[in-house]
């Protein structure tokens, strides 16, 4: 899957030059938790919900409400918005924006088509595509179990689900405790627990857990 099919569009962005107490309604009004910083159609930075509550003095301030909220509203986007912004394009795959952005520790990317901002993907959007992937709202009998790393397992595992009569909601596999085996965790339809399992058991090297959602 590819990012354009994932991301945030149209995006909202804001200015360098708002004030932080108004980037801050904008961003509670529209519930985002980042946004990118836009001056004459050019990218210039990204701000996050965190960046503008940390503008604000410490509680151990001595100043008063109305010095404290004078020196907030002169305080703008571009003094606390990160400026080396990382961006993405729209054709690369979503599971490259995941790895970039936790290579980078960073909870949004903005997405750029010949130099205009064109979308925004979060890691709420990577949260609701695991949703998917692994059929999270959707009924059925959910299995992780451990595989040995050797051609045919999947095939097999498939198959014998096939066999008895059920279909599958979400497949995905993951490294294992050792180079030998792997784990799997997928999610079937049209079967019972117990079908299942008798099912499943001869094809695999150990039930980690089994449950019906």
């Amino acid at each position: 899957m590819l990012v354009k099919r994932r991301m945030s569009t149209p995006v909202i962005t804001v200015e360098p030059d708002m004030s932080v107490p108004d980037c801050l309604k904008l961003m509670q009004r529209e519930k985002i938790r980042r946004t990118p910083v836009v001056e004459n159609g050019r990218l210039v930075g990204i701000v996050s919900d965190k960046d503008l509550l940390n503008a604000s003095p410490s509680d151990a301030t001595s100043l008063s409400m109305w010095e404290i909220s004078y020196l907030v509203n002169r305080i703008k986007v571009k003094d606390v918005m990160s400026k080396n912004v990382l961006t993405i394009t729209e054709e690369m795959p979503i599971e490259e924006a995941a790895r970039i952005m936790v290579d980078n520790k960073v909870g949004g990317l903005p997405v750029v088509k010949n130099g205009d901002v064109v979308g925004l993907i979060t890691e709420t959007d990577l949260f609701k595509l695991l949703l998917e992937l692994m059929g999270a709202r959707e009924p059925g009998v959910r299995v992780t179990a451990v595989v040995p790393e050797k051609q045919g397992e999947l095939a097999a595992i498939t198959q014998a689900i096939a066999n008895a009569g059920g279909s599958f909601l979400a497949f995905g596999q993951f490294s294992g405790e050792a180079s030998s085996n792997r784990i799997v965790t997928f999610k079937v339809r049209r079967l019972a627990e117990t079908a299942v399992r008798a099912a499943i058991e001869p094809v695999v090297n150990e039930i980690i857990d089994i449950r019906t959602d």
